[in-house]
């Protein structure tokens, strides 16, 4: 009981009294990092957006089969689930931004494979390669940016990674479509160039350098990123004390995440992924245009009309997620993902019995839109947000993976099984992710706490105290 007090002393009743915070703080350097960080973000877009608008030309031009370009559109997850497992022990050994630069290698590495490729080898290599860079961006971006974020921005900020995410698929979808395969190979290469050169200006997470006992950096990093005129002798002393109490616990390995102490904030970071993953988000994002088909809506019209909703959702999202909270965006974001799949399967049931056919198009276009603009309201962003915050730094590594690892299966599992249950029943596809999607409005009630307005040490220690 002692050891427990010990742990929690230090930790809750720290609320950084605001007459301390001094005003000379400037935020230009966490913005030109999480700038710099979110360039990561964007390289992952771009890798995911690749295979849709390129398909007809690389199939075209390198004589491809359909098992063939489905192999190269799916391998890409395989290599982000490798990608996942390795997160967290790369981003603990040599540092956030030393997993940077390791996505930004195999990501560069993979593009330039694709624009030589000459054969479905080539092309799968670099395949694999850019999805194992689009696993470790997955867990390193969001880290990086919540443990450099001053509170009050942190979630704004991290939620800028799923912003710049959208972005850079629907970019990709439109520069697809107007230049060869080979050249937007190459643009794919540029957020990495970018990234890597910023992060000779930006400094190295604090609470990763405090943790691995480099209190000097620790001191310069955390000076650079507030301000040299600003008073970081609080915050300071807070991460200090927090990385102490957490050395007297054993070094934790991944069988020691589901002891007591820890096993909330796995429940909460592993739940929230099958929440986002589970409730069918990339069966529709990536069949969109199929289902507005079999709904008898423009294909075209509608895939742009979902692109833009996403972007301008998932920006307001980053604007509105540190003021709102993210329980509250969670519990709006889920009950419309709910209403969006029972409207969606209220078309695709009519158009199967024949009844009221002329409300068909208009049900299903109102159900998709519904679903994509919920899901960037909150399931989007929020749970790479709440990911980022909850973990105890001496076992983020190793709970950042499994929640990164969950989010990468749960994506591959709902893409290939989306067609397969489509062809079952349409209307009893989207009948099943409703269900699901209710049964996460239930787990963010139970389970999720409101993060917004404290320190990591502060949300650490109220779930795993």
């Amino acid at each position: 009981m002692a050891n427990q007090d010990e742990i929690r002393a230090p930790l809750i009743a720290q609320t950084v009294d605001e007459k301390h915070e001094s005003i000379k703080q400037s935020n230009f350097m966490v913005y030109l990092s999480t700038f710099v960080a979110v360039c990561g973000s964007f390289a992952f877009g771009s890798c995911a957006g690749y295979s849709s608008p390129t398909q007809s030309a690389i199939t075209e031009d390198l004589n491809l089969s359909l098992a063939e370009y489905s192999l190269f559109g799916s391998i890409l997850t395989f290599g982000a689930m490798i990608g996942a497992i390795t997160s967290g022990p790369i981003a603990d050994f040599v540092g956030r931004k030393g997993a940077l630069r390791v996505s930004s290698f195999f990501c560069s590495v993979g593009w330039l494979a694709i624009y030589f490729a000459v054969g479905p080898v080539a092309l799968d290599i670099g395949r694999l390669a850019t999805g194992y860079g689009m696993g470790v961006f997955s867990y390193v971006v969001p880290v990086f940016i919540a443990e450099i974020a001053p509170k009050d921005l942190r979630g704004s900020l991290t939620a800028a990674n799923q912003l710049m995410i959208v972005a850079a698929v629907s970019l990709s979808f439109v520069i697809g479509n107007v230049t060869p395969w080979r050249i937007l190979a190459l643009t794919g290469v540029v957020p990495c160039i970018v990234l890597v050169t910023g992060l000779f200006f930006i400094p190295e997470s604090p609470r990763w350098l405090a943790k691995t006992g480099n209190h000097k950096e620790f001191q310069a990093a955390l000076r650079k990123l507030r301000g040299k005129d600003a008073d970081i002798s609080e915050e300071a002393a807070e991460i200090q004390d927090y990385i102490e109490t957490l050395e007297k616990l054993p070094k934790a390995k991944l069988l020691d995440l589901f002891q007591k102490r820890y096993l909330r904030s796995v429940i909460i970071g592993v739940g929230l992924m099958v929440c986002q993953q589970f409730g069918g988000i990339n069966g529709i994002c990536f069949y969109t245009s199929s289902i507005f088909e079999s709904a008898g809506f423009p294909a075209d019209l509608g895939t742009i009309i979902y692109a833009l909703l996403q972007i301008v959702i998932t920006a307001l999202n980053a604007l509105f997620v540190d003021k709102a909270g993210r329980k509250p965006l969670l519990l709006v974001s889920a009950m419309g993902l709910v209403m969006g799949c029972l409207l969606t399967a209220l078309s695709f049931y009519l158009k199967t019995y024949e009844i009221g056919l002329s409300a068909v198009p208009a049900l299903a276009v109102t159900g998709i839109l519904l679903y994509i603009g919920s899901f960037s309201a909150g399931m989007g962003a929020i749970p790479w947000v709440i990911m980022s915050e909850i973990f105890p730094i001496n076992i983020k590594g190793a709970a950042g993976s499994l929640a990164t690892l969950v989010n990468w299966f749960g994506a591959w599992a709902i893409s290939f099984t989306f067609n397969f249950l489509l062809s079952w029943s349409s209307y009893g596809t989207f009948i099943i992710y409703a269900a699901i999607n209710a049964c996460a409005l239930v787990f963010v009630i139970k389970m999720v706490p409101e993060t917004k307005g404290r320190t990591l040490e502060q949300i650490q220690a109220a779930i795993n105290g």
